[in-house]
């Protein structure tokens, strides 16, 4: 995908102008109308759930806990190349392959003078990134649906950016709420 394809809300951070209510409409309607061609296109090959099937809901199921996804909270200090975004991209996509997941887009925008926001987003849901290199800390998020492991991510990130310091947080998103 192309940086013209990006959908983004708010301002335009290459520009600095703010996206037209006409647009983010047009875009939001454009994600609307794949979604059902792609449910279309699964129902045609069998794919898609019917009446009295097993729902594909793709919630984690652990003993009698059932919940959206794990969302691990990754906290690197001591860490470095955080300014790259290049490398941050291939952090990513190691961590994204040894999860088990299916990435959809990436996303980084390097600040001036230093620091890289960003994001990947997943068929099972995302990681996130916000850096301040100057204090050598990364605060990246890790969330995954399905069969996705995101566990297997914090090695990756850690090596890495040769991390001194990792401190991991896991949620259980929806735990209680869904199932």
């Amino acid at each position: 995908m192309n940086e013209r394809s990006l959908f983004q809300l708010g301002m335009d951070l290459d520009a600095g102008t703010t996206q037209t209510e006409e647009h983010a409409t047009n875009a939001v309607n454009t994600v609307i109308d794949n979604a059902r061609e792609a449910l279309r296109e699964a129902d045609a090959r069998g794919d898609s759930s019917h009446e009295g099937e097993e729902r594909k809901d793709h919630f984690v199921r652990r003993g009698s806990k059932i919940f959206a996804g794990t969302h691990l909270i990754i906290e690197l200090a001591e860490a470095d190349g955080l300014d790259d975004p290049e490398r941050i991209e291939r952090a990513f996509l190691d961590a994204i392959d040894a999860s088990g997941a299916t990435l959809l887009h990436i996303h980084l925008h390097r600040f001036s003078p230093q620091g890289v926001s960003g994001v990947a987003v997943l068929a099972e849901s995302h990681i996130s990134v916000h850096t301040w290199p100057e204090s050598r800390y990364g605060a990246f998020d890790v969330f995954m649906c399905g069969d996705a492991d995101p566990h297997k991510a914090v090695d990756v990130l850690k090596k890495a950016f040769n991390a001194g310091i990792v401190q991991v947080t896991e949620l259980h998103r929806g735990e209680g709420l869904v199932g």
